[in-house]
């Protein structure tokens, strides 16, 4: 086990740049999970505002309105044959 602890004479450079690392990684994420609280708390602020009701954690509303039958489905474009006119090879 010292041996490993040890890192073969190395361990003054191998333990400090492990404590950095990890250090540094814990500190990004700090940092973002911040930036997220503050961000979701100013969107539901800014939708407030407008008088929108807010979502809820993470986006978790109410499902998209189902299409009335009035309102016309959008169709797909249909291909001309091969051969057509204008098509050169």
């Amino acid at each position: 086990m010292q041996e490993f602890l040890d890192m073969g004479g190395y361990a003054g450079f191998v333990w400090p740049s492990y404590i950095i690392t990890f250090g540094l990684l814990a500190l990004v994420f700090a940092l973002t999970w911040r930036l997220l609280k503050t961000s979701e708390r100013r969107l539901e602020a800014l939708q407030a505002a407008r008088g929108r009701r807010p979502r809820g954690k993470r986006g978790a509303g109410p499902a998209a309105p189902a299409q009335s039958q009035s309102q016309p489905q959008a169709r797909e474009t249909e291909k001309a044959p091969a051969g057509a006119a204008g098509e050169s090879r």
